[in-house]
């Protein structure tokens, strides 16, 4: 059984508490192929990571932390990305005027933007004498096709092999890796949940993108959530109760309140 959890929001949709609520239900194994955080806003959770030499958000660490077994969040989160807010002269590499890539962890290694300064504490703290630096917006792009395209189809490999297994997406964007398949998905948003087909949101990602009848990386890599959603009728629509701090970090205690919409998950998986 493999399910994806995508955000119907950009931010704050709520998919790693819903996820971590899954795993304890279906006793699966979490993945998050792409994440993120800022160097400031998210400072607390970057000062973490970088006191163990490490990179990795918190939602990654969640979702190892609920999965069975013993995980680390690079096992499941293979491409991590690092932001700091933009400065003069920084942003606009990959398309932010608010705010600046700094650099990548892809698996075990680092790319770097030349165009922004690396946090002297990031500096210390992380193997960067050998990480690749990119200057422009094709360098990045070559080395997302010789790095970055490998370790999502590696993932991809990993999950299809895995028995029970709960893929987050990140912000709205529909599906995070081209050739992922899943028997149900689950759209959250504060409040709600909606339940597709794994199959039919599948399709709907390929009339989205116009790529039906092409070849399959034909069409955009990345499509959000509401312009798929707008190509079929979810299977079921539920309700989610807002959960006080200390039932959202006890993915037991979160079974138990998202019940009602776990059962339609893996209902819909299943038939």
């Amino acid at each position: 059984m493999r399910l994806l959890v995508a955000g119907a929001d950009r931010v704050d949709a709520g998919k790693t508490t819903f996820s971590t609520g899954l795993l304890a239900r279906i006793g699966g194994t979490g993945y998050k192929p792409r994440a993120g955080n800022d160097y400031w806003f998210d400072h607390d959770d970057c000062l973490t990571a970088l006191s163990e030499g490490r990179l990795y958000g918190k939602d990654a660490n969640r979702l190892a932390a609920a999965s069975a077994g013993e995980h680390h969040p690079e096992d499941i989160n293979p491409v991590h990305r690092l932001w700091r807010p933009a400065r003069g002269g920084e942003g606009g590499l990959i398309g932010r005027d608010d705010r600046s890539f700094v650099l990548d962890r892809v698996d075990g290694t680092f790319v770097r933007n030349a165009a922004a300064r690396v946090p002297d504490r990031v500096e210390r703290a992380l193997p960067l004498s050998g990480a690749t630096t990119v200057e422009t917006v094709r360098d990045l792009n070559a080395v997302t096709r010789e790095r970055y395209f490998p370790a999502f189809e590696r993932l991809t490999e990993r999950i299809a092999a895995t028995d029970r297994a709960v893929v987050e997406s990140y912000g709205d964007v529909a599906s995070p890796l081209q050739g992922l398949a899943v028997d149900a998905v689950a759209v959250v948003e504060p409040g709600q949940a909606r339940v597709y087909d794994g199959q039919r949101w599948a399709t709907a990602c390929e009339v989205a993108s116009g790529s039906v009848g092409t070849d399959p990386g034909a069409g955009s890599l990345e499509q959000r959530v509401p312009d798929v959603e707008g190509h079929l009728s979810p299977v079921a629509n539920v309700e989610l109760p807002p959960l006080p701090a200390e039932d959202r970090g006890n993915p037991a205690a979160v079974a138990d309140a998202y019940e009602v919409a776990y059962d339609a998950v893996v209902a819909a998986a299943l038939d």
